[in-house]
């Protein structure tokens, strides 16, 4: 998405759990291997308390940002609330949830259900309809995710992917001038849907949920793809549609890819081993930015991996005025993602 006049995000937030589970403490329970371990890169996931919900902690996310931006909840006139797994009830919104913890009355709650690319997609729709809708003024991005262990081994669900629990929240305005932590110059997005099965594999479709399994067992769906597609077909896809949406997010932001104030390239929070099949032939040498690994602590955070980025990359202050961030977003299915920003 082209952007004539940039949005402001007026800022960016994470919140995460105090508490963490180590990769070391998880070798000692047996959960996984330490040459698992090595390959991951990952040093511990932040997990949250069984009595604190998923959407509670996009609120929590959501009220740190507002804040922030010194804005009340009442201004807000969109939000889009994205997430990845259980969010506590069955037949529920909880984008409406968070809407009404956060007494946002005035905005219109909407959810986003695009797998791990979902912020992305959350941030690309508000962003369409704050250019689109003069009444739409600012908007919030929120995601959330709580693996419980009851359905869902953050450890050994998922080949080279752990997942972490936390939320992530994106004010954006588009009237300017205005005080703004990024402007965001371009978001695009692309789609590999012939790489549903990935997460498909042979299950028949189920009349209900849980239907396959107690727990979520992402692991046998890639097995039964590798074992029938392999997966050559998969990284040539990937490796095409990752430099499609930077190529295409630095020329629609008009900034050559050689630019010197491209500062840093931020990838997806998933293990060493993922990154180096998936994204770092994609990506290496496309530009002259430091490639960014910023998960080492969290593991993936579901839909939240692109906000947490963009909220470590402002909160560690790596952008000088006028520095671009080039920052990926990847999921299931498979869609692609890439926004550039620059510091103000």
């Amino acid at each position: 998405m082209k952007f004539a006049h940039a949005l402001s995000i007026e800022s960016v937030a994470s919140w995460l759990p105090s508490t963490s589970q180590s990769a070391e403490s998880a070798i000692a329970g047996g959960r996984i291997s330490s040459e698992e371990a090595a390959e991951s890169g990952i040093i511990e996931l932040p997990v949250a308390p069984d009595d604190l919900p998923a959407p509670d902690m996009a609120v929590l996310a959501a009220r740190r940002a507002l804040e922030s931006a010194g804005r009340a909840s009442g201004a807000l006139d969109l939000i889009a609330h994205a997430w990845i797994y259980h969010q506590g009830h069955d037949f529920w919104s909880p984008a409406h949830y968070v809407a009404n913890q956060l007494g946002a009355d005035h905005a219109v709650p909407v959810g986003i259900q695009q797998m791990c690319n979902g912020g992305a997609a959350a941030l690309e729709t508000v962003a369409a309809r704050l250019l689109a809708d003069e009444s739409v003024g600012t908007a919030l991005v929120t995601t959330a995710d709580a693996f419980r262990d009851d359905g869902f081994d953050r450890w050994r669900g998922d080949y080279g992917v752990w997942y972490g629990d936390g939320a992530t929240a994106i004010l954006v305005h588009r009237r300017e001038p205005g005080p703004a932590a990024l402007r965001l110059l371009a978001l695009v997005t692309s789609a590999a849907a012939d790489m549903e099965s990935m997460h498909r594999g042979r299950d028949p479709f189920s009349p209900t949920p849980g239907w396959h399994g107690p727990r979520v067992n992402v692991r046998r769906t890639k097995k039964a793809f590798i074992e029938e597609t392999g997966l050559d077909g998969f990284y040539a896809a990937a490796h095409e549609k990752l430099r499609e949406v930077i190529l295409t997010g630095l020329n629609d932001a008009g900034i050559p890819v050689d630019d010197q104030r491209i500062r840093c390239l931020a990838l997806p929070r998933v293990g060493d081993s993922v990154l180096a099949g998936t994204y770092y032939p994609a990506v290496v040498g496309l530009t002259k930015a430091e490639i960014l690994n910023l998960g080492r602590h969290t593991g993936h955070l579901g839909a939240g991996d692109l906000a947490a980025n963009l909220a470590d990359i402002t909160d560690a202050g790596m952008l000088a005025p006028g520095q671009v961030a080039v920052v990926v977003s990847a999921g299931a299915g498979f869609t692609f993602s890439c926004a550039v920003v620059a510091a103000p």
